[in-house]
C-alpha cells in the first residue's frame, strides 16, 4: 500500500496516522529513495547547460516525498516508539545515510553545481537564491564532493557506522530509563513529597498491579523526587540510577558507542579537511570556530563561577545547619536549593502548580502569540493524530490565512523519549506559485492529570512549555521559498533564539495575567508571587551557569581534539569537569553516556549554542522591555527579521536588522543578577 507516497486525502495534506501501519515503513522508504535518486537523475542528465533554476532549485525541491516519510518515522520513533519501529529505523539509517552519500558525492551533480557557482557573480538573484547557492557548493564540498575516489568510499563507510550508532546509543538510554523503578511500599518513605506526586506515584503503581508508589527517571517522576523527599538515602539511590544510564555493566552500555562515534566523527572531518569534528561543525555556525566557542565559555565561566561558589557555600552551610549534612552530594543538590529557596523567598513550587493549570498555560502561550504577532489557534478534532493524548490546531492570521498545523503532546509513556522538543511533520515552501505551510508540532514529558487533579505544571514546566512554544513559532511563522531554508533550517547557534526569548514572558506580570489562574477557584495568580517568581528567577544564577557551561566545555572536549588516546570515558569526563566541578564526583556515574544532545541528536559541537543564544535572548528581551513587552512595532521587526526568514541570510545580520546592533553579553549578566 502506497499511503505514504501519494499525496495524502486529508484535512490540509496532514499525516494520515490511523491509515499507517509499521509494515508500510520500509517498503515507503524504498520507493522515496527510488524517488529522489530519479529526480537526481533527471538534474544531472539534463541536456541543458546548468543554471539556477535547473539544478540549484531542482535540488532543492528534490526528495520531498522522502522527507515526509522521513519526518513521519522518526518523529514517531522519538514520541511513540516500540520494538517494531527501532527494528526498522536500524534497518533505514544506514540506507538514508547511502542516499546521503550518493548525492554529495555524486561527480556529475557537482560539477553542474559547481558550474553554476563559478557563475555566482554574473547571475542576477536574490538574497535567499544566493544563501541557497552558497549553501549548495558547501554541502557538496563540506561532505566529500572534492575527495578521491577511495577517500569517497571511507566517508560512506563511516557514516553508514554513525548512523547506527547514534540510533544505538539512543535506544541504550530509553532501555536504562525503562528498567527502572523505584518501588515504595512504607508511607514514611514519601515524607516531603507533594500530594500529587505521591498520587501519581500510587496511580504508576496501580497500572503496573502493584501496591504502594512507583518512582521512575522520567523527569516529572525523578525530578520531584530529587528535590522533595526528605529520605536521602533513597534520593542518593534514584539519583545514582540516573547518572548509571549507558554506564552499567549491561547490554544498554554505552562507553564504547561513544569512544566509537566520537573517533568516527574525528576521522570524518580530518577526511574532509579539517582539524578536528569541532572545526567542521563550528565553520557553518556563528561562532566560527572552537577557539571563539572555548573563549565564549571560559570567559562566562571566569564571571560565573565566583557567584557559583559563594552560593554553594551558602547552601552547603544551610544543608548542614538544618540537617547536619556535612558533605553536600549532588542527591542534595535539588533538595536543599529547593528548602533554601523557600526560607529566602516564602516561593514554593507547589505554592505555585495550582496556577499552571496546563490547559490554561496553553492558551497564554496561544495569547502572547496572539498579541505579539496577531495568531489566533483553534482546537480541531478533524486532524489524525499518532496518539489520543495529542491535540491538533489551526493557526491562521488576522485575514483568517491558514498559517500552519499545531500538534501537542504532553505526557510521558513508554514508548517516548525524555525531555522535551518542537519538531516538524511537513515543511513549509513554496512551490510553482503554491505555498505550502507547515505542520508543526512541539513533544514534552509533564505531570500528567490524576483521578483528583488536572496536570498542574510546576514552574520550570512553564518555561520549557513556553520555550519549545517559541521553536514551534519559528517554524510556524516560517516564509521562505525553499524548504531547506525554511523556519529552523538556521546556524545551530541561532536556533534557540526564538525558543529562549519565549521564556522571558513566563516572569512579566503583563503575561502572567493572561493564564496565571488558579485552577479551582479561577482566582489570579497574587501579585506578591509574580514578584518572588521575579526575584527568586536569578537564586542561584551562578551555579546554574557553571552547571551548563560544563557541558559545553565536555561536548568541546569530545569534539575539538582527537580523541583517538581516549581509552576511558569516566576518566576523560572528569578531566573536562575539573574547571567546573562543585559537588564531589560519583564513581560509578557518567555524563557522556546518556549525553543524547551530542551523542544522539544535533548539538555535537554545538551545545555552546545554549548559552550563545541566552545572550542573543537576553539583548534581545531588553529592546521589548524598553518598549514594551507587547509592542506590536519590535513585535513585527522580530517577525520579520528572526522568526520568517529561516535560514535565508547570515542570523547576525538578521540580528542586527531587528536590533540595531550587535548583541552584548552584559544584557545576561545582569539578568541572571551577575553583574548590576
Amino acid at each position: 500500500m502506497a499511503i505514504l507516497t501519494e499525496k495524502f486525502n486529508t484535512v490540509h495534506d496532514t499525516a494520515p496516522f490511523s491509515q499507517i501501519s509499521e509494515k508500510d515503513y520500509i517498503s515507503a522508504f524504498d520507493e522515496g529513495i527510488a524517488l529522489t535518486k530519479k529526480e537526481i537523475e533527471d538534474i544531472v542528465n539534463n541536456p541543458e547547460p546548468p543554471t539556477f533554476e535547473n539544478t540549484i532549485e531542482a535540488l532543492a525541491y528534490s526528495g520531498l516525498t522522502l522527507d515526509r516519510i522521513s519526518n513521519i518515522f522518526f518523529n514517531l520513533h522519538s514520541a511513540e516508539t516500540n520494538d517494531e519501529l527501532e527494528k526498522i529505523a536500524q534497518d533505514v539509517a544506514p540506507k538514508l545515510s547511502a542516499l546521503g552519500n550518493d548525492i554529495t558525492l555524486n561527480t556529475d551533480l557537482f560539477s553542474r553545481v559547481k558550474a553554476v557557482y563559478e557563475q555566482k557573480d554574473s547571475l542576477t538573484l536574490t538574497t535567499e537564491q544566493q544563501t541557497l547557492l552558497e549553501k549548495s557548493f558547501k554541502d557538496f564540498a563540506r561532505n566529500g564532493a572534492l575527495l578521491n575516489n577511495e577517500q569517497k568510499q571511507k566517508l560512506r563507510d563511516i557514516d553508514a557506522k554513525l548512523s547506527v550508532l547514534k540510533l544505538k546509543f539512543g535506544e541504550n538510554v530509553l532501555a536504562d530509563s525503562n528498567a527502572y523503578q523505584l518501588h515504595i511500599t512504607k508511607e514514611e518513605d514519601l515524607a516531603g513529597l507533594p500530594e500529587g506526586v505521591i498520587e501519581a506515584a500510587a496511580s504508576l503503581a496501580k497500572s503496573k498491579n502493584k501496591d504502594g508508589w512507583i518512582f521512575t527517571l522520567d523527569y516529572p517522576s525523578y525530578i520531584p523526587f530529587v528535590t522533595y523527599a526528605d529520605n536521602r538515602e533513597l534520593r542518593k539511590e534514584i539519583s545514582l540510577a540516573a547518572g548509571r544510564k549507558g554506564f552499567q555493566e549491561n547490554e544498554n552500555n554505552n562507553e564504547t558507542i561513544v569512544l566509537e562515534i566520537v573517533q568516527l566523527r574525528h576521522q570524518r572531518a580530518q577526511l574532509l579537511g579539517y582539524e578536528t569534528h569541532a572545526d567542521f561543525v563550528l565553520a557553518e555556525r556563528m561562532a566560527e570556530s572552537p577557539s571563539k566557542v572555548l573563549a565564549f565559555l571560559n570567559d562566562l565561566l571566569a564571571k560565573a563561577k565566583p557567584a557559583a561558589e559563594k552560593e554553594f557555600q551558602e547552601l552547603t552551610a544551610f544543608a548542614k545547619e538544618k540537617d547536619g549534612i556535612e558533605v553536600l552530594e549532588k542527591w542534595d543538590g535539588s533538595y536543599y536549593s529547593e528548602k533554601l529557596k523557600q526560607q529566602k523567598f516564602q516561593l514554593d513550587d507547589e505554592l505555585l502548580k495550582p496556577y499552571f493549570k496546563l490547559e490554561n498555560v496553553l492558551k497564554g502561550a496561544f495569547e502572547v502569540a496572539h498579541k505579539l504577532y496577531n495568531l489566533t489557534f483553534s482546537k480541531v478534532h478533524n486532524i489524525d493524530k499518532y496518539h489520543p493524548d495529542v491535540q491538533t490546531y489551526e493557526v491562521k492570521d488576522e485575514q483568517d490565512n491558514l498559517v500552519a498545523i499545531f500538534y501537542a503532546d504532553f505526557f510521558p509513556r513508554k514508548g517516548k523519549r525524555q525531555g522535551a522538543w518542537m519538531t516538524s511533520f511537513k515543511p513549509q515552501y513554496i512551490k510553482d506559485g503554491i505555498k505550502e505551510r507547515p505542520h508543526i508540532s512541539i513533544v514534552c514529558n509533564f505531570t500528567p492529570p490524576t483521578e483528583t487533579k488536572p496536570a498542574l505544571l510546576t514552574f520550570n514546566e512553564v518555561t520549557t512549555l513556553f520555550h519549545e512554544f517559541g521553536h514551534a513559532l519559528h517554524g510556524m511563522l516560517a516564509n521562505t521559498t525553499y524548504p531547506n531554508l525554511s523556519g529552523t533550517s538556521v546556524f545551530w547557534d541561532f536556533v534557540e533564539l526564538p525558543s529562549q526569548i519565549m521564556e522571558n514572558w513566563c516572569y512579566e506580570k503583563e503575561a502572567l495575567t493572561l493564564f496565571a489562574k488558579h485552577y479551582e477557584t479561577g482566582e489570579l495568580i497574587p501579585m506578591e508571587l509574580v514578584e518572588k517568581i521575579k526575584e527568586s528567577a536569578s537564586f542561584l544564577e551562578g551555579m546554574a551557569t557553571v552547571r551548563q557551561l560544563s557541558f559545553g566545555l565536555l561536548d568541546m572536549g569530545w569534539h575539538g581534539q582527537d580523541p583517538s588516546a581516549i581509552s576511558k570515558v569516566k576518566d576523560f569526563e572528569k578531566l573536562q569537569f575539573a574547571s567546573t566541578q562543585l559537588f564531589p564526583d560519583v564513581e560509578d556515574n557518567a555524563m557522556s553516556t546518556s549525553f543524547s544532545h551530542i551523542f544522539n541528536g544535533g548539538y555535537s559541537s554545538g551545545y555552546y549554542s545554549y548559552k550563545w543564544a541566552e545572550v542573543l535572548d537576553a539583548d534581545a528581551f531588553e529592546y521589548f522591555k524598553e518598549n514594551g513587552i507587547f509592542n506590536k512595532e519590535v513585535a513585527n521587526k522580530f517577525k520579520e527579521n528572526i522568526l520568517s526568514k529561516g535560514g535565508t541570510t547570515h542570523p547576525m545580520k538578521l540580528y542586527k536588522a531587528f536590533r540595531g546592533k550587535e548583541p552584548a553579553v552584559d544584557a545576561l549578566l545582569r539578568r541572571a543578577g551577575l553583574i548590576k
